[in-house]
């Protein structure tokens, strides 16, 4: 565990596709952390990497990448079939991690992980980066702070018109595709932060396409004295991709809350208040500094995205894809 207070945290990259390049390029701008080391299934794909973002060490293999030393903490970037496995391999070698979202395919694969870190004193987090970022932070002040009462609704969605490439990743059942897990997580998830707690039910329908994954889908959660999610997603729909957080005494607007970088408050249908970020990178750097702060400060958790939440809303996932009784080839 890394204890020095003002160290930098060294990163390592595990697996190097098109969310990896994100992240690595916005730990740049990370305050407390830099990337010393990527690896890939083929020293070829990890050279190229390394190469595009300046990275020394290279290996190609997980498992050299997680017995390299030095490396403090690994960002696992892989699939989402394979985000299990790859996170074990971290975990086994004494390593923090940080996994991309979603953290699992389903909440038993995510009971292992987390079993084991915390056995283990390992710090363990899952991506889910808009969390981190400051438009959000700035919202849960709001809320904090009873700035539009007490919330009641929740209205969210996220969606895209994906080309149609049935074997690709979105749309290809083996590798997990379909909206719940690639967007849906993203409102699931801000409801959760919300709400802060599991809801009493779930509703759900969903439209499962050509290829066996839901292309698209609606869910609405209920927390009780009627405090309701209304929670929309899909891979081959374009939608506006904006929150609402109604209140009892006014309303929080998050337009692209994915990525936000403005939110806006509104008491008497009248605009109070506004909150613009200037950040220079896209977001990932402060979910990299989170994950920073807690292993500086000795942490296995971060109170912000704790490991009991993530574990509650994979089980929301899981009790959802029953409802459409989807499941995944590869699930036993």
């Amino acid at each position: 565990m890394v204890q020095a207070t003002g160290q930098k945290i060294k990163w390592g990259i595990l697996g190097t596709g098109w969310i990896a390049g994100k992240f690595t390029k916005d730990l740049v701008h990370a305050r407390n952390g830099e990337c010393v080391a990527v690896g890939s299934r083929t020293m070829d794909s990890a050279k190229r990497f390394a190469e595009q973002h300046h990275i020394p060490r290279i290996y190609g293999s997980y498992e050299e990448l997680v017995s390299d030393p030095d490396v403090d903490a690994i960002y696992v970037a892989t699939p989402h079939p394979f985000h299990k496995d790859s996170v074990m391999t971290c975990l086994r070698a004494g390593k923090a991690v940080l996994c991309e979202k979603p953290f699992t395919v389903n909440s038993g694969e995510l009971e292992e992980l987390v079993r084991y870190a915390q056995e283990h004193k390992l710090f363990l987090m899952e991506g889910m980066w808009t969390r981190f970022l400051p438009p959000i932070m700035k919202v849960r002040e709001w809320l904090k702070d009873g700035r539009i009462g007490d919330v009641q609704l929740v209205k969210g969605e996220f969606g895209f018109r994906s080309g149609w490439e049935p074997e690709g990743r979105l749309l290809n059942p083996n590798l997990g595709g379909g909206a719940l897990l690639d967007v849906g997580i993203y409102p699931i998830s801000f409801a959760s932060m919300i709400f802060g707690a599991q809801p009493q039910t779930i509703s759900s329908t969903a439209h499962i396409g050509e290829t066996g994954v839901d292309e698209q889908f609606s869910i609405l959660l209920s927390y009780g004295s009627g405090r309701t999610a209304s929670l929309n997603g899909a891979i081959r729909l374009e939608l506006n991709n904006e929150v609402y957080i109604h209140g009892t005494e006014g309303t929080i607007h998050v337009p692209s809350f994915f990525n936000a970088q403005t939110v806006s408050l509104h008491v008497g249908g009248e605009e109070v208040e506004r909150f613009t970020d200037d950040r220079e990178c896209e977001g990932f750097t402060f979910e990299a500094e989170e994950v920073g702060r807690c292993l500086i400060e000795g942490l296995t958790e971060s109170p912000v995205m704790t490991l009991e939440e993530s574990l509650g809303i994979m089980k929301i996932l899981d009790q959802v894809r029953g409802q459409w009784g989807l499941r995944y080839p590869f699930e036993v």
